[in-house]
């Protein structure tokens, strides 16, 4: 099975402004596949994540003072946690 970290190495345009990937933490990771992934990736990443750790890092990241996420990534995100999680 892949990992998030493996998911950054196969495809570099997620973490472009970033030199150290291997550093990132599965929040972080997370984030940005929200922000800039397709719906393949996001998907991979709840097969290696699981949907219920996935929607707890969605809620830390959301309520964190500080996201980078869409207010219309936001909506959408938190309408399918509550439906599939």
């Amino acid at each position: 099975m892949k990992t998030l970290q493996e998911i950054f190495e196969n495809k570099p345009y997620l973490a472009w402004d970033i030199s150290s990937k291997e550093n990132l933490s599965e929040k972080s990771m997370l984030e940005r596949l929200l922000s800039y992934g397709d719906w393949e990736e996001i998907m991979e990443a709840e097969k290696i994540l699981g949907i219920k750790k996935m929607a707890s890092l969605f809620n830390q990241i959301k309520n964190s003072q500080r996201t980078n996420l869409r207010p219309k990534t936001i909506n959408y995100f938190q309408n399918y946690f509550a439906k599939y999680a």
